[in-house]
């Protein structure tokens, strides 16, 4: 039986685990969690939960959706844990789960009628703020920064500069070689500053290219 998942909202805005001693003890946790180890499940959800959050929230769900997304990916992740061998880091395996789940959402609100379109992405960029471009400042919305790239940039950029995950565990995760994830990235972190760049010289706020 899957269990229950009631941890505080304000863990999705706990520090991230990124490093490889981190990702290891991540593994470490989810390998316990397949016995049933009630202890384990919460350090691996609790490690990992401000990450799924920020990367569902990016792909392209508002602050509500998000949340829910996030819900689902545990659901799937926690059912799925048994099978869970560990060939890689668990935080990856997990992220593909999310991505899967990204995937399953636009497919099925694909397939019925619009009925409203409100995003809110004031969350997502309050807690998820863009550091190393030229330019930045707080307050710049970072969602309106990254909707300006193509899907597939910004996946790459919002793994590896966002989240911190190898480019190698980003190329088996997104599916691509490894250069084709660094081209994205340099190609990402070009477009931003470019962006910023521009925006300055005009004295304007940075907003997305409609």
């Amino acid at each position: 039986m899957t269990p229950a998942l009631r941890l505080n909202p304000a863990l999705k805005r706990a520090p991230l685990l990124s490093t490889a001693r981190d990702d290891q003890q991540i593994t470490q946790w989810a390998l316990a969690a397949r016995g049933g180890d009630r202890e384990a499940i919460e350090h691996f959800v609790r490690a990992t939960r401000n990450d799924v959050w920020r990367f569902v929230a990016h792909l392209g769900a508002d602050a509500q959706g998000a949340d829910d997304l996030t819900q689902e990916t545990y659901l799937r992740a926690l059912t799925g844990l048994p099978r869970f061998a560990g060939r890689s880091y668990a935080r990856t395996w997990l992220l593909s789960i999310a991505r899967r789940v990204v995937v399953d959402r636009y497919r099925a609100a694909a397939a019925r009628p619009r009925i409203a379109d409100a995003e809110d992405w004031r969350v997502p960029a309050e807690h998820a703020q863009l550091t190393g471009l030229p330019g930045f400042e707080e307050g710049v919305v970072l969602h309106d920064l990254l909707r300006a790239l193509d899907a597939p940039r910004r996946e790459a950029f919002v793994l590896t500069q966002l989240l911190g995950l190898p480019y190698a565990e980003t190329a088996t995760l997104v599916g691509c070689p490894i250069g084709t994830v660094r081209s994205r990235v340099a190609r990402a972190r070009e477009e931003l500053a470019g962006l910023l760049r521009a925006a300055e010289a005009a004295g304007k706020p940075v907003t997305a290219a409609a």
